[in-house]
């Protein structure tokens, strides 16, 4: 396909809409445009076991403890996925029912909104990428019309400009299509996708993964890869990454086909990379995961040096998708890229799908764990000495660290 994206303006300005949603919260008093964010370290962003959500920003993740339904600022509107996006202090999140992609910050331990701008027609982020420090690409297959719509959003002035991407549609059998990753280099834009068959009682997804290469800032379609060794590229990154680029600018990416992400499990979990300045998938490296765990995983970080974490389900600890979300049975693992060897990190048993729950800095990997018998804790893994210590501790009526993130860019 090489269709130019139609494109169309959508306005920031303070709507009908924005004044009727900052008074049915009660901060209209406190909320400006001009909003500052505080100045903390971090952000931990939590879901408590009755269901509410809290964020408790924080200058140590090393030690201490925290309690983010006590001593943090509950988030609304209430979502069923867990898809904020945090940059420069602020928070960003789509608002499903109206459309409204929606701009908050934390002032006074109160979750108060700054700005928003509508991006209809989507409803649903499977991908998000910072394509400029003030520029967010948003992604999202729209099964109602038939079209993979996208967003450049200015998060500044929060306006937005609304298109589609020149990406085939899902054909017979195949009704729907998510995007895995998006990647922007060398004046490109790299877009892994799956196609779907989505019916009230069954989910399943093709047997092959595909990667487009679009021109950059154009999107215009110029290359098709497609490899059937595994399936499901990428995963959405609004749950947790499942991509990185190496310091060398290779880029890799995670399949995911198991049964809580692609539901294609006869295929590999397994690892792609394409080369820095080349657009095809290296045909020198391809690592199925399955095969060195015997399970499947979903989500992959860079720690740096040729490493990197997965997390990985214990497939026998669960008997269907509902206890990936309920059942502690997930492991952490570091990979050696270059050697292709893997070694279990002696951590607790962790639970839940859709986390960003591991964060590199200054050499230490922090990664929070959601134990029902040894607590929530964020641990400190040091790939120098290849030793763990616990860290921060999450206190309260804490369910799961959904999330775990810098506030602002280095």
């Amino acid at each position: 396909m090489k269709s130019s994206p139609v494109t169309m303006r959508a306005q920031g300005s303070l709507t009908f809409f924005k004044i009727l949603f900052l008074i049915s919260i009660g901060f209209i008093s406190g909320c400006s445009e001009n909003s500052a964010p505080e100045t903390r370290t971090y952000s931990i962003y939590t879901m408590a076991k009755d269901y509410k959500e809290y964020i408790i920003q924080v200058d140590n993740l090393s030690s201490g403890k925290a309690d983010p339904v006590k001593n943090g600022a509950r988030t609304y509107p209430k979502q069923i996925w867990f898809d904020l996006i945090v940059r420069d202090g602020f928070y960003y999140r789509l608002h499903r029912k109206t459309h409204y992609f929606l701009k908050y910050t934390v002032q006074n331990n109160q979750y108060v909104p700054v700005d928003s701008v509508e991006i209809a027609p989507l409803t649903y982020l499977d991908n998000y990428n910072w394509v400029h420090p003030d520029t967010l690409l948003l992604i999202s297959y729209d099964r109602k019309n038939a079209g993979l719509r996208y967003a450049k959003v200015n998060v500044k002035n929060m306006k937005a400009r609304l298109g589609i991407m020149p990406v085939a549609l899902p054909k017979a059998p195949f009704n729907s299509m998510s995007v895995g990753f998006s990647e922007l280099r060398n004046k490109q834009l790299l877009v892994g996708y799956s196609y779907h068959s989505i019916t009230s009682s069954n989910f399943s997804t093709t047997d092959t993964a595909y990667v487009d290469i679009l021109s950059y800032p154009e999107l215009k379609w110029q290359k098709t890869l497609k490899d059937s060794r595994s399936t499901y590229p990428g995963g959405a990154n609004t749950a947790q990454p499942n991509t990185f680029q190496d310091e060398k600018g290779d880029f890799y990416f995670l399949a995911c086909p198991g049964i809580a992400l692609g539901n294609h499990p006869d295929k590999p979990t397994a690892l792609y990379r394409i080369r820095k300045d080349e657009n095809t998938i290296d045909s020198t490296f391809f690592w199925n995961i399955s095969e060195s765990i015997k399970n499947h995983g979903y989500g992959l970080w860079n720690i740096g040096n040729g490493k990197a974490i997965l997390r990985s389900e214990r497939r026998d600890l669960f008997t269907g998708v509902e206890d990936h979300y309920k059942v502690p049975h997930i492991e952490f693992y570091v990979l050696d890229l270059k050697q292709k060897t893997i070694k279990k990190l002696d951590l607790p048993l962790d639970k839940g799908t859709s986390r960003q729950c591991v964060l590199v800095e200054k050499g230490n990997v922090y990664i929070s764990i959601n134990s029902d018998t040894a607590g929530n804790y964020i641990w400190i893994y040091n790939p120098d000495t290849e030793t763990l210590t616990k860290g921060l501790k999450l206190d309260g009526d804490i369910d799961y660290i959904l999330r775990v993130e810098k506030l602002y860019e280095d």
